[in-house]
């Protein structure tokens, strides 16, 4: 592929560290990027991140410079076989004294065992991964994954950094200010929301759209062909989240249906949209119908085991049930008072009759007096430290 044929974004992308915008607290001096590359030691690494913060950028410049074979697979196509063939590519390069970096795209895409399939090469050294993705890794990446792996946090870019990104951008295309106007950058940068991808991406179909200068009228023409009603990390995002539980509180099936349609259709991840159903069947429907916990936490067990498409048929079963439950805060407010009375008298004595008494010291100072091993039995002196004697979380 010709330079020229390639998207802007990839024509633009940083080839070395100095050439990166953004993410100072990984590149400056002294911090861990930084490291890596000027000892040439690289070392397992999960960047979480949006998108177009540089996760892949970083991925690539890194095996770059420690003189890796960089290997890349994206979690969605990859399959057993493509691992295979990577690990086989490694070992080959091990024995003549050369890394390799594989860099894993959407790696919370992986299922357990198919992240499990790294940790032995990971352990004799014949692969050096680092691995992307948009979701929290405590959920989405195996724990004997993330020990052996540091796990980085890439921000957002801000405005201003992408405006710097479009300028470099203009220079590149010998684009004048009268072609492309500082209002114009001004507005492909409110536009991105910190996604670099997404403002090149739309300059590029401006660029497309007219031969002329592009105003902002033409941004927006752009935007609106390449910007999705939905980002993941968009507030449209939050937005619609917050309607889809609002509207299982509200006993509103239809409205819950709807949002989670939308939601699954601009490619959200099943399982945030079943996390929160486990969420809600506690805090919302709680002791109401407490088997709707035993629901949700199917769902998302299901949801799992069984993946997309078919899962889709466990969430609008579970969201529907939660819908349409009886609702109750009795749970969440009384969580909520007992972590509270926690926070405010944290260092209460426990009572000398409720204290274990394993030895004759403790049963002389007062320890388990007075208690009686038997169901439902209530001591006179209660369970609680005097100072909480009228505390009740369900009052």
């Amino acid at each position: 592929m010709s330079m020229e044929s390639r998207p802007l974004a990839e024509r633009l992308r940083p080839q070395s560290l100095s050439e990166v915008i953004g993410q100072e607290h990984l590149l400056a001096k002294g911090a861990i990027v930084h490291e890596i590359v000027s000892k040439k030691q690289p070392t397992s690494l999960i960047f979480w991140g949006p998108p177009g913060s540089g996760k892949t950028t970083l991925a690539r410049i890194i095996a770059r410079e420690v003189g890796a074979d960089f290997v890349e697979l994206s979690a969605v196509t990859a399959g057993k076989a493509d691992v295979t063939k990577v690990v086989e590519r490694a070992e080959a390069n091990q024995r003549l004294g050369q890394r390799t970096v594989l860099f894993v795209d959407e790696i919370h895409r992986f299922n357990k065992a198919q992240q499990d399939a790294f940790l032995p090469h990971l352990e004799n050294g014949t692969i050096t991964l680092i691995g992307a993705t948009t979701e929290n890794p405590s959920f989405e990446v195996i724990n004997p994954l993330l020990s052996r792996s540091r796990v980085l946090v890439l921000e957002p870019l801000t405005k201003e950094e992408i405006v710097a990104i479009i300028k470099r951008a203009a220079k590149q295309e010998k684009l004048s200010a009268a072609r492309l106007s500082a209002k114009s950058i001004d507005l492909l940068a409110e536009l991105a929301g910190g996604d670099a991808r997404v403002a090149l991406s739309n300059l590029e179909l401006a660029l497309q759209l007219t031969k002329d200068a592009i105003t902002p009228d033409v941004i927006k023409t752009a935007a609106q062909k390449r910007v999705p009603g939905y980002d993941k990390n968009g507030e449209n995002h939050y937005n619609i989240v917050s309607a889809f539980i609002k509207s299982l509180r509200g006993s509103d099936p239809s409205a819950a249906l709807y949002y989670m349609a939308r939601m699954l259709q601009a490619g959200e991840d099943p399982k945030f949209i079943a996390r929160r159903m486990v969420i809600f069947a506690s805090e919302d429907v709680g002791i109401a119908a407490s088997a709707a916990l035993n629901l949700a936490v199917a769902t998302f067990q299901a949801v799992e085991r069984i993946g997309m498409p078919e899962c889709q048929y466990n969430l609008f079963h579970c969201a529907l049930v939660l819908a349409k439950c009886q609702k109750s805060r009795t749970v969440a407010n009384a969580m909520n008072k007992a972590l509270s009375a926690a926070r405010e008298h944290p260092d209460l004595p426990v009572p000398l009759h409720l204290r274990n008494a394993p030895t004759k010291l403790m049963k002389n100072l007062g320890y388990n007096q007075g208690y009686k091993w038997r169901a439902n039995f209530k001591p006179d002196q209660g369970f609680l430290p005097d100072e909480l004697k009228d505390f009740d979380v369900l009052s």
